[in-house]
């Protein structure tokens, strides 16, 4: 089966990563991490639920010497979230996801993939004018201890 590596393999790449930090206790280690992830997270704050449930149904699939401190969910709250999910739909189910405080703006320059980074963040009717600058700006400068 054909599939474009780019359409399937790097969001899932995101999202293996950060179940990675997350199952593996590297927020717990250290709580004061920052990561910003690429592809809004892959498919991580879709399937977040999932995460919750995970070490619980399926004991064996999870590391018995990792104790977490807190549900999987929680860790996203750690976790920033670039915009390069392409409409205005994706843009407002994440920020539903993980809220608009944790995304901030990305763009796949120079790739061609998303020339207008902004266009789908505009576009949304679902977010309000205060939610967009948070994605466009006021996130990324907080993160970055930079005056917006």
């Amino acid at each position: 089966m054909a599939f474009s590596t780019n359409a399937v393999g790097y969001p899932l790449e995101t999202t293996i990563a950060l179940s990675h930090l997350i199952f593996e206790g590297t927020f717990d280690r250290f709580p004061k991490l920052k990561v910003i992830a690429a592809h809004g997270g892959g498919y991580l704050p879709s399937y977040a639920g999932r995460s919750d449930r995970a070490c619980l149904v399926s004991p064996k699939s999870c590391d018995p010497d990792i104790q977490l401190k807190k549900a999987p969910t929680e860790y996203l709250k750690q976790i920033y979230f670039d915009s390069v999910v392409f409409t205005p739909e994706a843009i407002r189910h994440l920020v539903a996801q993980v809220g608009a405080s944790q995304v901030v703006l990305g763009s796949d320059y120079p790739y061609p993939w998303q020339l207008q980074p902004v266009d789908h963040v505009f576009a949304s009717e679902s977010l309000s004018d205060d939610q967009k600058a948070d994605i466009l700006n006021r996130t990324a400068a907080r993160l970055l201890n930079l005056t917006a």
